[in-house]
C-alpha cells in the first residue's frame, strides 16, 4: 500500500477544492490527534502505516524516526521552519525534505501588524471589559512615527516592513545571517544593540536553531526600553518565556503579543497578565495562504515520490 501520513494538525478539511482529490492513486492518513504531534506519537504512526511520504507540521521528525521509516522517500513540510526535522538524518536515510516558503508570508506578516495595532491601542483590553459589562477605556498610542526593529529581514520581515511604510514609521532591521545594508531601500540595518536600545517595537522573523535557543533572554529583554513592545510570530523558543514574564509583571517593558511557544498548546502563566496577547500559533491561518501552502505542500511531494 503507497501510504502518504499527513502529520500537520490539519490538513485540507475547510475548502471546496479539495487538494486531497490529488491523492487518488494514494492511501493518505490524517493526525488523528489534530494537534502538533510528539516523537512517540510520530513514531507510532509511522510503525503503523510506513509512509512512502510525510506532509509534515512542526512535530519533531528524529534520527530515531528515520530509523524506523523503512520505505520513506521524501517530507514535504507544509510551512517554512525546518528545524522539527533532523535535515542531516534526512540526507543520511536518502530522504528528500522540502518546505513552502512562499505561501505563509502575507499571512503572517498581516497578523504580526493585526498584534502590533492590538498591543498599541489596547483593544483586546477594551473589548473584554465591554464583554464583562464595563466600560474601560485604556489610552493608547498612535502607530505613526514609532521605530519598529524588524529582526530577521526575509520575506516575512520585509513583508511587514513594507506594510508598515503605510504607518510612516521609522524602521530598523537585522538579520542573523546578513548585515547587508542593501536589503532594501527602505530598511536600513543595524546591529542587534543598536535595534535593541532605539525600537519602540521590536516584531522578530528569523527560524529557530540551537544556535539561537532563547534569542530574546533575560539580558536582551533588560536592554529594551521601558516603553517596548516585542512581537514574535516566528517560532517558540525564541524568547526565554520566564524573563519575559518577569520583564512584563514587573512592568520593565510595556507588553508583548505571542503567537509561538516552547509547548504548545501553551498553559503557561503568560496567560495570567493583561499587557500581553496571546494566539495560538495562527500565522498562516488565513484561508487564502493555508490552501496555497498545502497545495504546494502536495505538489512538493508527488514531485519527489
Amino acid at each position: 500500500m503507497n501510504n502518504i501520513l499527513i502529520t500537520t494538525s490539519n490538513f485540507s478539511m475547510d475548502y471546496k477544492t479539495n487538494p486531497m482529490n490529488e491523492f487518488h492513486k494514494l492511501n493518505y492518513i490524517l493526525n488523528p490527534y489534530k494537534r502538533k504531534l510528539t516523537q512517540d506519537e510520530v513514531a507510532k504512526l509511522i510503525l503503523e502505516y510506513q509512509p512512502l511520504g510525510i506532509i509534515a507540521g512542526v512535530e519533531p521528525l528524529t534520527l530515531d524516526v528515520f530509523k524506523i521509516a523503512k520505505k520513506l522517500k521524501v517530507i514535504s513540510r507544509c510551512g517554512i521552519g525546518l528545524n522539527s526535522v533532523d535535515t542531516e538524518a534526512a540526507k543520511n536515510y536518502g530522504v528528500t525534505v522540502t518546505n513552502t516558503p512562499d505561501a505563509p508570508t502575507i499571512a503572517v506578516a498581516e497578523l504580526t501588524i493585526g498584534l502590533i495595532l492590538n498591543l498599541i491601542r489596547h483593544i483586546n483590553i477594551s473589548d473584554r471589559s465591554i464583554r464583562e459589562k464595563k466600560w474601560q477605556r485604556p489610552m493608547g498610542n498612535l502607530l505613526y512615527g514609532k521605530t519598529i526593529g524588524i529582526i530577521g529581514c526575509g520575506r516575512i520581515g520585509c513583508c511587514v516592513a513594507n506594510r508598515l511604510k503605510a504607518f510612516e514609521c521609522d524602521l530598523l532591521g537585522f538579520d542573523i545571517i546578513s548585515t547587508d545594508n542593501n536589503k532594501s531601500s527602505f530598511l536600513p540595518m543595524v546591529t542587534l544593540d543598536e535595534l535593541i536600545s532605539n525600537s519602540d517595537i521590536i516584531t522578530i522573523h528569523i527560524p529557530y536553531t540551537k544556535e539561537n535557543d532563547t534569542f530574546f533572554n533575560s539580558d536582551r529583554i533588560c536592554k529594551l526600553k521601558n516603553s517596548a513592545l516585542i512581537v514574535n510570530t516566528a517560532r517558540g523558543g525564541l524568547i526565554d518565556e520566564d524573563a519575559l514574564y518577569d520583564a512584563l509583571s514587573n512592568s520593565r517593558i510595556a507588553g508583548a503579543a505571542i503567537d509561538c511557544y516552547n509547548e504548545e498548546p501553551y498553559t503557561g502563566k503568560l496567560s495570567e497578565l493583561e499587557n500581553v496577547v496571546l494566539t495560538a500559533h495562527i500565522g498562516s491561518y488565513a484561508k487564502e495562504a493555508r490552501k496555497l501552502m498545502e497545495q504546494q505542500a502536495l505538489n512538493n511531494l508527488l514531485n519527489n515520490l
